[in-house]
């Protein structure tokens, strides 16, 4: 398990019974998670003293309960800063969990002797591709979503990051890419973070088990000559990370060799000390690059 754990601003306090309680910055809130099955911790305060707790529905969706909270707040990971804000189903605007990932990017693009150029898929409010671009790498940032992009841009303002080389695209994904492959576009680097399930704008049904393959496939062909990486995620707990592994493999490990590792991401869990399953990861690397 690759575990996010050098976050000083953010922290998962305990989780149990389908929730955990976090802090993020000065704010704590509680939210619901599946996959936290087992019992409560006796003696977290922090469940009651909570600032704000999300309720789900029975009948789906849910809402937010606040004692306290403001409309929004800042949190820092290392020089990167993130707007953060009570949304729909639960959602802040962040997956903390992220981090290992945004490391292992920084990582590979700082060791690397040539410039970098990124495609960031399903790019959300721009986690990966601060990340990115504060390592020094030019960056495609591509999300369906206009209000999404905007947050994201907002971030890296925040972040001092507004005159990096990073290309906000408001867009399809899949569409953007059969462009970008007709266009002859090359990347050296690919991120992708595409949902479980979606519907494109004609309506067109996206379920990650069924697309993932073929997805991965498409934009392999945006690779450039000699990639340094791609690096795919899912939150789907019907998509093992070695599912994942496997389709790298059959794709553009047999084209361009490198090396596949595939994991869980996880949080630590201050109570209990261990680590909280929150999705998974496979990166494909060329260590020749």
């Amino acid at each position: 398990m690759w575990i996010a754990d050098k976050w000083k601003e953010f922290e998962v306090l305990d989780c149990g019974g389908g929730e955990k309680v976090e802090r993020w910055g000065k704010q704590v809130l509680v939210r619901p998670d599946p996959q936290a099955i087992w019992p409560k911790q006796h003696g977290v305060s922090a469940w009651k003293t909570a600032d704000a707790t999300y309720h789900r529905s029975s009948s789906g969706g849910g809402k937010w309960s606040i004692k306290k909270l403001p409309p929004q707040w800042d949190i820092h990971y290392r020089e990167l800063t993130f707007h953060i804000k009570p949304m729909s189903f639960k959602h802040t605007g962040l997956f903390p969990e992220q981090a290992a990932n945004w490391d292992f990017i920084d990582a590979l693009i700082r060791k690397s002797d040539k410039p970098v150029r990124v495609l960031n898929l399903f790019a959300y409010t721009g986690g990966a591709t601060l990340a990115a671009a504060a390592a020094g790498a030019s960056v495609c940032h591509v999300d369906a979503s206009k209000g999404m992009t905007q947050w994201a841009k907002e971030n890296a303002a925040a972040s001092g990051l507004a005159d990096r080389p990073i290309r906000w695209i408001v867009d399809d994904c899949k569409k953007f890419v059969e462009r970008e492959i007709r266009r002859g576009h090359k990347y050296d680097g690919i991120i992708m973070d595409p949902p479980s399930y979606g519907r494109g704008p004609t309506g067109q049904v996206w379920k990650i088990e069924n697309d993932i393959a073929d997805f991965i496939g498409l934009a392999a062909q945006v690779l450039s000559d000699d990639p340094l990486f791609l690096l795919v995620n899912s939150y789907s707990t019907g998509l093992a990370p070695a599912v994942m592994g496997y389709i790298l493999g059959t794709t553009v490990a047999q084209r361009f060799g490198g090396v596949i590792d595939c994991q869980e991401l996880g949080l630590p869990v201050r109570s209990t000390g261990y680590a909280l399953p929150c999705g998974n990861t496979a990166r494909w690397v060329n260590p020749n690059r």
